[in-house]
């Protein structure tokens, strides 16, 4: 995820971003000498997540297909923001907070709203509140990688990538989940996956408390 505190136009190469983040760059390349704001990119990408949790709560088959396209446009859109930050040196600290905010807002209601969704199948009333666990174990997660990076670097917080992926880009493949019926299994996994690496990540931002005060690349 990209966001816009650290945004410089100087910084990173761009031939190193994963894949969905150069596309990213360069469509909003035309805007940076427009109206438009990262801010504005935020905001469009909260719209669009917090349609997708609706969707996704609907729980009809049509609804949840509907809304993993929605929430692959959140994903996507969640880098446009830092992006235009980057091109245009527009970054702030309210667009930093603000990106945070938004982030932590659709993890957290995405999960909630697929376990709504889901309280008529085989889960039943769990469904609810498994979805809520994995939404705050990942959000959880993203706030930790984040505050690390901004004292760090982008360094300390490079995920494992794969050909221009990044493990993060799972999320892209949700319309398969929805459309081979797999949404029951997949929050299963999220409820054990998420707060095991959860774990993980708390057990690394402690690791690299001492260095917090270092120097940020």
């Amino acid at each position: 995820m990209d966001k816009t505190l650290n945004a410089n136009p100087q910084t990173s190469v761009a031939a190193s971003k994963p894949f969905d983040a150069r596309l990213a760059a360069a469509l909003v390349r035309p805007l940076a000498t427009t109206w438009v704001t990262p801010n504005h990119l935020t905001t469009l990408r909260l719209i669009a997540g917090l349609s997708a949790v609706a969707a996704f709560a609907a729980g009809s088959y049509l609804w949840i297909n509907v809304g993993a396209g929605l929430f692959v446009l959140s994903n996507f859109l969640d880098h446009t923001d830092g992006e235009l930050a980057r091109t245009s040196g527009k970054s702030s600290r309210f667009g930093h907070a603000y990106d945070l905010a938004c982030d932590a807002l659709i993890h957290v209601f995405l999960f909630i709203g697929i376990g709504y969704g889901l309280r008529h199948d085989s889960l039943g009333g769990w469904a609810v509140p498994m979805g809520a666990l994995a939404g705050v174990a990942v959000s959880l997660i993203f706030s930790l990688r984040i505050d690390i990076e901004s004292h760090l670097g982008k360094a300390a917080t490079k995920q494992p990538e794969f050909g221009g992926f990044e493990v993060e880009d799972v999320f892209y493949l949700m319309p398969l989940v929805t459309l081979g019926n797999g949404l029951q299994t997949f929050l299963i996994a999220a409820v054990i996956g998420a707060p095991i690496y959860a774990a993980w990540v708390i057990w690394e931002y402690f690791r690299l408390s001492p260095h917090r005060d270092g120097p940020s690349s």
